[in-house]
């Protein structure tokens, strides 16, 4: 059942971010009918989208305890089903075979330490949703970028930011933290915590609301500073970075593996998981005229949302899309936005003029 992992692929808060003080931003005027096509967007109308979105972050010293960190919940979702009859707005291929998740082996790698936890708070209390240190094409080696979906730091429309965001890469990475026992801060967050600074969601995302066709724009951007202020980069300090493929050709992507932290039964939040699909991701669309999600079979839980997806390009991983809506009922799977034109553009902007 198409669970929107809202807040965390699969999971992310309780029940929703902190409500705004007044609604959303509007789109700039420049933008067409359609929410999903934003070509004739000029680099004002972006920076004016940013500057009216709102988003601003501040974390208190020392919130983010181990065992706060340890207690944050996964969000209920709503849920879709992929094999009972479904609207005719909704295409979709066949429920794809279940793919049992595994946890990652310990110790993390520089492959595997680009993904981690994302911490945040919403009106309902502490959540957790899952993210990946991508490259910054302006700073080669040295990028402060997280990406992650767009349900993990804004609920949409008549919603508001999430607070308290912070990323912790690598969580675990040692595998000497174990729920229910005491353990420190070296072995929770190896490589510290990073605090956003600056966020950007999916106009359409900002506009829409609900499980449906804005969750093909499921997608977010982070710009984080390091808690330790040691000068080093969140890139220099895990060991790398995953480029994102935008405008993938779809019949490019055979297989992919996607990554996260599940936090719901059966899992505990500790491990870092993935799933690989041999298969070819299917299709899932909910507004024919967007880019169709990927779908593929995987069983991890909520707190997985946000989570990177990646294939090997070039014999290197790229992030192609990330974990937005799944279930594990009746089938298991999950489906990601597939990062097209709007996707790039938003990126785009936000790598050269958001700091």
């Amino acid at each position: 059942m198409l669970a929107a992992l809202t807040l965390t692929a699969a999971a992310c808060g309780p029940d929703g971010p902190t409500a705004p003080a007044a609604p959303p931003a509007a789109l700039p005027k420049a933008a067409p009918t359609s929410l999903g096509d934003l070509s004739g967007w000029k680099l004002e109308d972006w920076a004016r989208y940013v500057a009216d979105s709102g988003f601003t972050n501040q974390v208190a010293p020392g919130y983010w305890t181990t065992a706060r960190a340890e207690a944050a919940r996964a969000r209920p979702t709503p849920e879709y089903s992929l094999t009972a009859a479904s609207p005719a707005a909704v295409q979709r291929d066949a429920p794809p075979a279940a793919v049992q998740a595994r946890p990652q082996p310990h110790p993390y790698g520089p492959d595997s330490a680009v993904v981690g936890k994302l911490l945040m708070t919403t009106s309902q209390g502490d959540s957790v949703c899952s993210g990946t240190v991508v490259s910054d094409p302006l700073n080669p080696g040295r990028s402060n970028l997280v990406y992650t979906a767009a349900h993990c730091l804004h609920d949409g429309r008549g919603g508001g930011w999430v607070k308290n965001l912070v990323f912790v890469p690598a969580f675990n990475r040692d595998g000497r933290a174990a729920r229910g026992k005491p353990y420190g801060d070296q072995q929770a967050a190896p490589y510290g915590r990073w605090t956003a600074v600056r966020a950007l969601v999916s106009p359409t995302w900002l506009q829409e609301s609900g499980v449906g066709a804005h969750d093909q724009y499921d997608y977010g951007i982070v710009r984080v500073r390091g808690e330790s202020d040691s000068g080093r980069s969140l890139e220099e300090t895990v060991g790398g970075s995953v480029p994102v493929w935008f405008n993938a050709p779809r019949e490019q992507i055979t297989s992919a593996a996607a990554f996260g932290y599940p936090v719901e039964r059966p899992s505990d939040g500790m491990e870092l998981q993935r799933c690989d699909s041999a298969a070819a991701p299917g299709g899932l669309s909910f507004d024919r005229a967007r880019p169709p999600m990927y779908v593929i079979g995987c069983t991890m839980s909520g707190g997985a949302g946000g989570g990177g997806w990646f294939v090997t390009r070039d014999g290197k991983p790229n992030l192609v899309s990330v974990s937005s809506v799944g279930s594990r009922n009746p089938v298991g799977y999950l489906a990601g936005p597939s990062l097209q034109e709007q996707a790039k553009q938003a990126f785009d902007y936000f790598a050269k003029n958001v700091k």
